[in-house]
């Protein structure tokens, strides 16, 4: 029972951490932009990703049963996997360097499954049909490195696209008058994104305490519990049914999700609103929109994308539609290697904790 309370204590660590980590996802832009005050648009940030994590489980479904082979995640596994997340999130975030916490902690999952399996790589859910959607499968190939790299192309592109058609449009117009009616459109993009980024970050963690209280449950933990506590027993899901992820876990990992955002994540910010490219309103409103759709998109399809690499690409295409130096390209390297490394590392530093317990007896 310590070990599952140990878990899900972690794993809201996680959260918490991917609140702030991530809280430049949804902000950067509307602070870059001056738009909202930082402490206004944390506020901002925090509501809609609250609002947003609570929004569907179609991600946390994906997380729970769709990447591993659920027979060898253990509660020991598990912790493993969130501590390779969260000190790749500490590492990247004291350097100021947006990377993904969804790949950090699919790469976890991974590399501590991994370890635990004896270097099978069987446990790994490369790929397999998807019941809901036959024309897009399942597994940690279609799942999460197909959209690794599509994702952020598809942001560009939009953001591109956006930017684009507002030249177009907006040729004519004064730069004040488009400064104005943009400044107002962009509290609705950045709304709009940090709804987004709740519907889809914030349901990893979730499915990663659904998937511990599933093994708990498997193992007889939650057998003598009191009544009180029979919430926590999570049976299996019937063959073919994604995981059913309870609402007080819901609500958990919301609330931590958007205590973590009123926190904030400087450091980021500062690299993804000021460093890559000169920003302004219309500017903000195009990357958040394109970003926005991409990872609604996504969500719907129950895909764990990365809302960091989306509103990264976006503001690049942003940038690209004025004019290709207007991006500084060191930056975007530093951010590319980050995001390269992201799954492998993480994935590397949970193989290293599952084989110090398999030292310390905690593992066989």
């Amino acid at each position: 029972m310590t070990l599952i309370l140990a878990v899900i204590a972690i794993a809201l660590v996680f959260e918490f951490i991917n609140g702030f980590h991530d809280t430049a996802n949804s902000i950067a832009t509307v602070v870059a932009t001056k738009v909202l005050a930082p402490r206004q648009a944390i506020v901002l940030a925090a509501i809609t990703n609250l609002g947003g994590a609570l929004w569907g489980t179609a991600v946390a479904q994906t997380i729970a049963s769709g990447l591993v082979d659920a027979q060898v995640v253990t509660t020991q596994v598990l912790l493993c996997a969130l501590w390779g997340a969260v000190v790749w999130n500490l590492i990247t975030w004291w350097f100021g360097m947006p990377s993904s916490s969804s790949h950090a902690l699919v790469g976890g999952l991974c590399g501590g499954c991994l370890a635990a399996a004896h270097n099978d790589w069987s446990v790994i859910i490369w790929s397999k049909p998807s019941p809901q959607h036959w024309w897009l499968g399942g597994g940690v190939l279609w799942k999460v490195v197909m959209p690794m790299i599509t994702s952020p192309i598809a942001g560009l592109i939009i953001g591109f696209l956006v930017m684009g058609m507002l030249y177009f449009l907006l040729r004519n117009w004064r730069p004040r008058a488009v400064n104005a009616l943009f400044g107002k459109a962009q509290l609705f993009s950045a709304a709009s994104m940090g709804f987004m980024h709740g519907t889809n970050d914030a349901q990893k963690t979730m499915g990663i305490i659904a998937l511990a209280l599933l093994a708990a449950t498997q193992v007889g933990t939650f057998d003598r519990l009191p009544s009180w506590l029979s919430f926590l027993h999570t049976p299996a899901p019937v063959a073919g049914k994604p995981l059913e992820i309870a609402v007080w876990i819901k609500v958990l990992c919301a609330l931590t999700m958007a205590s973590g955002t009123a926190v904030g994540g400087w450091r980021i910010i500062k690299t993804l609103g000021h460093k890559m490219v000169k920003l302004y309103p219309v500017n903000g409103f195009a990357a958040e929109t394109a970003s926005a759709i991409v990872i609604g998109v996504a969500t719907r399809l129950g895909i764990p994308v990365s809302t960091t690499h989306n509103i990264s690409a976006a503001i690049m295409g942003v940038g690209a539609a004025k004019r290709f130096n207007a991006i500084r390209w060191s930056v975007v390297e530093r951010m590319v290697w980050a995001w390269i490394l992201t799954i492998p590392v993480s994935g590397a530093l949970a193989y290293v904790f599952v084989e110090l317990m398999r030292l310390m007896g905690w593992i066989k």
